[in-house]
């Protein structure tokens, strides 16, 4: 099979190539996937996970993405709840080899259904901003009915969902960005935009949840305008700022797919509006993955036409 598999730690692109693999065998509770579409983080090759397995054994040349759209293609011994042929999306295990290949081993527990209605490249686009931004703003930010949300980002792939759900669920956004963002901001349902080239975040007031996918200064800035017992929820790793009166908390993204199947049916109905950025074949994903190539939004490899 083709995959696209990261070699080199060094490199500001993992030294990314497009090589022939042999098709993965199901484990025990497995389904292999035939993967219709992946999407990507571009930080991806940064992440320890990328290059180490769970017990801290160097991982040689590992193939990258690890969010998809596609049809199980087998079953592993024990594997229960999906058939042969069914579409599904979801998130693999980050220590295991990823989606940006024709096809993937994941476990059976991490997928969900994905409706016959949905695209597999809008399913691909889904999992892992849908659901930072679902954990993010209903567990670990606690988000309530009127309160204000700073959504940094508002107008990428995660900050956009960040932005949509806060307005679903009541919340009062503010968008952050530079200039040329802020009408997609708005788009997305932010209501009002703070420029981060030229705007103050303290001329921002007080808010109730702060949502960091930038960290450094902006997360030390943010953190300091946080109400009493307001929250400051990041995905860039520990964070270095904490609120004077309130919680900090950083996190990982995890498959859940109860939460994959409320986030796809807001997809369906139009509550939620994915922003897919970059569209790329297989053939064409080394160069679509490049740090310099431009993007907004989320960026999906296209396996199958």
């Amino acid at each position: 099979m083709k995959a696209i598999v990261a070699a080199d730690r060094s490199s500001d692109v993992g030294g990314l190539t497009l090589s022939e693999l042999p098709e993965p065998s199901p484990a025990i509770n497995d389904v292999v996937v035939e993967v219709h579409a992946s999407g990507f983080v571009p930080a991806e090759w940064e992440w320890p996970s990328t290059w180490s397995d769970r017990a801290g054994r160097h991982r040689s040349e590992p193939v990258i993405g690890h969010e998809f759209a596609g049809v199980v293609s087998a079953l592993g011994y024990g594997t229960t709840g999906l058939t042969l042929g069914q579409r599904v999306f979801g998130i693999t295990d980050w220590h295991r080899d990823g989606t940006l290949a024709e096809y993937t081993a994941v476990e059976a527990r991490n997928l969900a259904p994905l409706p016959g209605d949905v695209d597999f490249t809008v399913g691909a686009s889904l999992p892992i901003s849908g659901l930072t931004a679902w954990q993010g703003l209903l567990q670990h930010g606690r988000l309530r009915s009127g309160q204000t949300v700073l959504a940094h980002g508002a107008a990428g792939a995660v900050g956009s969902v960040v932005t949509q759900l806060a307005r679903e669920f009541g919340g009062y956004v503010i968008g952050t960005g530079r200039a040329g963002a802020r009408q997609a901001a708005l788009d997305f349902g932010a209501n009002e935009f703070l420029d981060l080239e030229s705007d103050s975040i303290e001329d921002v007031g007080g808010v109730d949840l702060v949502f960091d996918v930038l960290g450094g200064d902006v997360q030390r800035r943010s953190a300091r305008i946080i109400r009493p017992g307001g929250t400051l929820v990041s995905v860039v790793g520990p964070v270095e700022a904490r609120p004077v009166d309130g919680l900090a908390v950083d996190f990982v993204v995890e498959s859940v797919p109860a939460q994959l199947s409320e986030i796809v049916q807001r997809v369906r109905d139009g509550r939620l509006r994915p922003h897919i950025g970059t569209v790329a074949s297989l053939d064409d994903a080394v160069a679509a993955l490049h740090p310099t190539a431009r993007r907004t939004g989320k960026t999906v490899i296209q396996v199958r036409n």
